[in-house]
């Protein structure tokens, strides 16, 4: 039997519930999920790679075949050095699909190898985004129902709560 080795890529700026739900139901699919935490600087990330790969570490905890680590560079050349030609994706909504059709069949054009698996979220994680959760801490919402522990601390620093 050979070893199922998948990688699961994405900015994760700040991995979310949702993000975290995949990563667990990866790891029921293969024996080895590798996240791959993108270093796009064109997003202007909130935490850098760095910051990233450790809060996803932290939410996570421990599993046998997780791996997280930085993803500079093109997707389908850190899948040949990972010998790893499976890319996990998630799909929200409709409004998702339309990219991630077109991001799987160019990376398939670039890398016949790679199969592009798409996941859809629980149902209450299926509205979040990094995006959103970023905006509603910044305004001061309360987020602790959309992320980890970790995450929720984090943004707690880079935006404090102001007084009433």
């Amino acid at each position: 039997m050979s070893h199922r080795r998948a990688i699961y890529p994405g900015s994760f700026d700040p991995v979310t519930n949702g993000h975290l739900d995949l990563i667990t139901r990866s790891l029921k699919l293969f024996d080895e999920v590798i996240i791959g935490v993108a270093d796009n600087e064109v997003k202007k990330p909130l935490f850098t790679a760095v910051e990233r790969v450790a809060l996803i570490r932290q939410s996570v905890g421990e599993y046998p075949g997780l791996t997280v680590e930085p993803l500079s560079g093109l997707l389908v050349e850190f899948c040949r050095r990972r010998e790893a030609f499976v890319v996990i994706r998630g799909l929200r909504a409709v409004s998702d699909f339309e990219f991630e059709f077109q991001m799987a069949l160019t990376n398939r054009r670039l890398e016949p190898k790679i199969e592009t698996i798409f996941l859809t979220p629980r149902e209450d994680c299926i509205f979040l985004s990094s995006r959103v959760v970023k905006e509603v801490a910044r305004l001061g919402g309360d987020v602790a129902p959309f992320v980890s522990t970790p995450v929720l601390s984090a943004l707690n620093r880079k935006f404090p709560k102001r007084g009433g």
